[in-house]
Order: structure tokens, then sequence, then C-alpha cells
């Protein structure tokens, strides 16, 4: 992998999770647009977070073909402090592609509120550290 591939992988989930982030501050109770947008964003942050996860192991000489495996690998090599949480968020992900209650929409806005963009966030910090 190139690595000024891997530095426009940063950069680009850089500013996907400043654009979750930006969502997230949204009052989701003015119209339903907030949370069905921050879904959306979340679902942009998090298949930019696993290919950058998936560049950077590939980098180091390991392979992820999937979003799964690459988890699974970054956890291994101790990139990530919470495999479950992250296994968690890509079961959120999935979800997302076949949402249309809005109970279960509002669910998993809240999961992405308390728990899944603290995940991201951590991500970021690592992945700057370990691509630089």
């Amino acid at each position: 992998m190139k690595p000024d591939r891997v530095s426009e992988w940063q950069s680009d989930f850089r500013a996907a999770l400043a654009r979750l982030d930006a969502a997230l501050e949204q009052d989701p109770r003015t119209t339903d647009l907030v949370v069905d947008g921050t879904i959306q964003r979340f679902e942009f942050a998090f298949e930019l977070a696993w290919k950058l996860m998936q560049a950077l192991l590939k980098a180091q000489g390991l392979e992820a073909p999937s979003p799964r495996a690459a988890i699974k690998e970054a956890f291994r090599v101790g990139w990530l402090p919470d495999g479950e949480g992250w296994i968690d968020m890509l079961e959120d992900r999935n979800k997302t592609s076949h949402l249309y209650d809005e109970t279960a929409a509002q669910t998993i806005y809240d999961k992405i509120k308390r728990q899944h963009i603290g995940r991201l966030q951590a991500w970021r910090e690592q992945a700057e550290n370990t691509g630089s």
C-alpha cells in the first residue's frame, strides 16, 4: 500500500468523522432528518474507518479482506482495545442498510451518540499514530 494512499484514507476518515460529529450536535427532536442523516454519516464514517484499518494492516504485510477480518486483526495487533464493541458497531452498520423502523433507527442513533462515536474517535487517534 502506498503511503500517500494511506494518507488519503486518513484524511477522508477525519473529514467523515467531523461530519458525523456535526450531525450529533443537532437536536434529533427537531426533525427525523437529524436521526436519518446521522445514521448515514455513521455508515460513511464506519466504512472509511475499516478501509483505513485495512490499508494500515496491508502496509504492515497483514491481509484483512472484510470489515470483520480487519477489526479482528486490528484488535489482535493491539490497535483496538474493544474488539467486541467494534463487532457490535459493524452489526449496527449492517442493520442500517435495512432500516425501516423508527424505533430501531432511534436505538442505533442512541448507540452512535453514546458508544460508537467514541470508538471511531479513538480509532482516528490510533490510526494517525500507526500511520506516521
